[in-house]
């Protein structure tokens, strides 16, 4: 680790003038490429004490072993200069852009004599037109398709073309009329080329002329009594309409913008881009970016221009730039777009009407887009185990946590009260180890009451099937509360099945216990579940809590939470158990409410509507209780007459089950208003 004073420059040698630096390492490898206003003020930031500078920039400035600067007259040279130096060098320390350079674009190659359409992907080429990006490549050939009707322009290869030239002949798209067939001089090369700009324009968005045009001949034909050719016209105009309904309307006709929106967290960003031509999104792109510095909203946005526009001449680089955020100062890159486009460029951010909801559009997408990045983060194997390693250090574990359980207890106003148990292993959900429980015995929001019920199931069943196992053989303590619930098996019975593991060597069910328990709540929950723990002897578990409002992590008889840094991949996985339990637990809950009321015997109560049925349920609390209530009681109900209490006490009474139903999966006791589950969807605990 070098010490930035070994090469700090000398009091004086630093400019006071705008320009581009460089910070070398010890191989003389540029690592980090900056601009400034002012040079002398920017550099003497990076020379602070280094407790005052950002991590990020931190590591920086010790990895460095030198620095060096150049000298411009403006801030738009620096910006200019500062690009170019950024794509020579590649500094590990500068935003990286994972590139889109996959993505499709539809070319014109107007450089050549016979110009030719066809889909490009990769870095871009000089006397070529292009129009996209496109998400897919049969989106491009799918419009082009349309377009060949009413401009026939080439779109065969080189060889292609060379062949028929040679034989005399023309490819099948010439035959059928979507090619106007220049390799056998059907066209001059004039000819053909007004074509290909005319293919161009439309593709710009300057639609309307075209249309008009063919509407014009249209007419006159019919005019003269030629209907074949105003056949082909009325046909070309609606295949033009077709090729223009491809692309949605978001703005005003003559609207030319591209719309920039960021989504973002500590270590990456992502960067989604609406091209809109015409007043219509004529293509789409975005990239996940690594902030390896310390940046902004700000300065996101204005290497998201970079990016964007740093290799863009001329009409490539739209009259309005619409971004969430300004760059800091907004003169020279404002500046630099106008200079790239040749005309004044408004770079502004959206305050109403059309324009804004469609940047909450483009917002919503860039969030999509960093979700699914940070999905695909999770399956990398040196990602987790530093995620795994982290959590090992933060809550001062023997070792990593390779298997984590995580509870959560969800419920609707503390009714069909319900916990889920998933599990993830060496930091990846392991859905068929989910879990799902019935909390019955007391309703009402008390969560604590029950997550010390679930945790003490869930190891009560592990140390049943130690038991079992013959590896244990104290008397565990007597399950009051019933088995585990939805998820769990019936007892074993005696034989090869009642040990351990399954035909498979894999544990049984609740057989394989965690090295973490993870509960969604801050220190009364931890409590709890460490105290179910403890009153069963399992000592050999760690316990550790996640709270929502400020993602603090606690441990059980901890006044002060731990409290994991932002950039942690630790926190990133204790995110994703927690969020994963929630969702798992709300999506059961939803089920057995739907299921309870679905499977009511008031459904059959004719004239007894939904609003009355609910009314019924939230007044008795239970079908049970409602069976049991007389016909005064029912009629204190509002809304519920005599003659509908009559009939609702006639219908329950008819529908009363001779037994009592049982959960086969678990023995329990069912309740009338709650059918029993599929035995496959229990068995492998799997959210459906």
């Amino acid at each position: 680790m070098a010490d930035p004073s070994s090469y700090r420059p000398k009091p004086g040698q630093i400019p006071d003038s705008p320009g581009v630096y460089k910070f070398r390492d010890e191989h003389g490898r540029v690592i980090y490429v900056g601009k400034a206003k002012s040079l002398r003020q920017r550099l003497a930031n990076y020379f602070q004490d280094l407790a005052g500078l950002h991590p990020r920039t931190r590591t920086m400035v010790t990895t460095a072993a030198s620095v060096e600067w150049t000298v411009v007259s403006t801030e738009v040279e620096a910006l200019q200069l500062e690009y170019s130096w950024i794509k020579e060098f590649d500094p590990r320390f500068n935003v990286k852009y994972r590139d889109d350079k996959s993505y499709p674009y539809l070319a014109v190659t107007l450089g050549e004599e016979f110009p030719r359409v066809q889909v490009m992907r990769g870095a871009k080429k000089k006397g070529v037109r292009y129009f996209g990006p496109y998400a897919h490549a049969w989106a491009i050939r799918e419009t082009v398709d349309l377009l060949l009707r009413v401009f026939p322009v080439r779109t065969c290869s080189a060889g292609v073309f060379k062949r028929s030239a040679q034989i005399g002949r023309p490819c099948l798209l010439g035959y059928i009329g979507k090619c106007s067939a220049p390799c056998v001089g059907r066209i001059s090369p004039e000819d053909h080329r007004e074509l290909a700009e005319e293919f161009c324009d439309f593709m710009a968005g300057r639609t309307g002329a075209h249309i008009r045009r063919l509407e014009r001949g249209m007419q006159e034909a019919a005019e003269e009594m030629e209907y074949e050719r105003a056949a082909r016209l009325r046909d070309d105009i609606g295949a033009l309409r077709r090729a223009m309904e491809k692309s949605a309307v978001v703005l005003a006709d003559a609207t030319d913008a591209d719309l920039i929106a960021l989504a973002e967290d500590e270590l990456e960003a992502a960067v989604q881009i609406f091209h809109v031509r015409g007043g219509r999104v004529r293509g789409q792109r975005g990239w996940v970016t690594d902030k390896v510095e310390a940046v902004t909203t700000g300065d996101l946005v204005e290497h998201a221009l970079q990016q964007l526009y740093g290799e863009e001449q001329g009409d490539a680089v739209p009259r309005e730039v619409l971004v969430p955020a300004l760059p800091d100062p907004l003169e020279p890159v404002a500046q630099w777009l106008t200079q790239r486009r040749g005309s004044q460029v408004s770079l502004r951010i959206p305050q109403r009407g059309d324009k804004k909801d469609l940047m909450a559009t483009v917002a919503r997408n860039a969030q999509q887009a960093l979700a699914l990045h940070k999905t695909r983060r999770a399956s990398d194997l040196t990602t987790r185990s530093r995620a795994l390693e982290e959590i090992a250090q933060a809550l001062d574990l023997d070792s990593v946590p390779l298997r984590i359980e995580c509870f959560d207890i969800s419920h609707l106003q503390g009714e069909d009260v319900v916990a889920s148990m998933v599990v993830f292993e060496d930091g990846l959900a392991r859905k068929s180890e989910y879990r799902r429980f019935q909390i019955k015995g007391f309703a009402g929001q008390d969560d604590v009451r029950a997550m010390h019920e679930v945790v003490g199931r869930r190891f009560k069943r592990y140390l049943q099937e130690k038991q079992k196992s013959g590896e244990w053989t104290e008397e565990p303590a007597e399950d009051t509360a019933g088995e585990a619930g939805e998820g769990a098996e019936p007892p074993a019975e005696a034989g090869p099945a009642a040990g351990l593991t399954d035909e498979d060597g894999r544990p049984k069910r609740f057989a394989y216990p965690p090295q973490l328990v993870v509960v969604d709540g801050g220190a009364p929950q931890v409590a709890a579940a460490r105290r179910a723990m403890d009153e069963l002897g399992i000592d050999d578990v760690a316990v550790c809590g996640l709270a929502k409002r400020l993602e603090e992590v606690w441990l059980p008889g901890e006044d002060d939470p731990v409290v994991l840094p932002r950039s942690s991949e630790g926190l990133y996985l204790l995110q994703r158990v927690r969020d994963e339990a929630h969702r798992f637990a709300i999506t059961y809950q939803r089920s057995k409410r739907g299921k309870r009321l679905k499977s009511s015997p008031l459904d059959a109560v004719a004239g007894l509507g939904e609003t009355r049925r609910q009314a019924l349920l939230k007044h008795f609390g239970s079908l049970k209780k409602l069976r049991a209530a007389t016909v005064e009681e029912i009629c204190q109900v509002p809304g519920v007459g005599r003659k509908t209490a009559e009939t609702v006490a006639a219908a329950l009474a008819a529908a009363a089950p001779s037994a009592p139903a049982v959960n086969t999966a678990t023995g329990e006791i069912i309740e009338d208003d709650e059918a029993p589950p599929a035995a496959s969807s229990a068995e492998r605990g799997q959210d459906r």
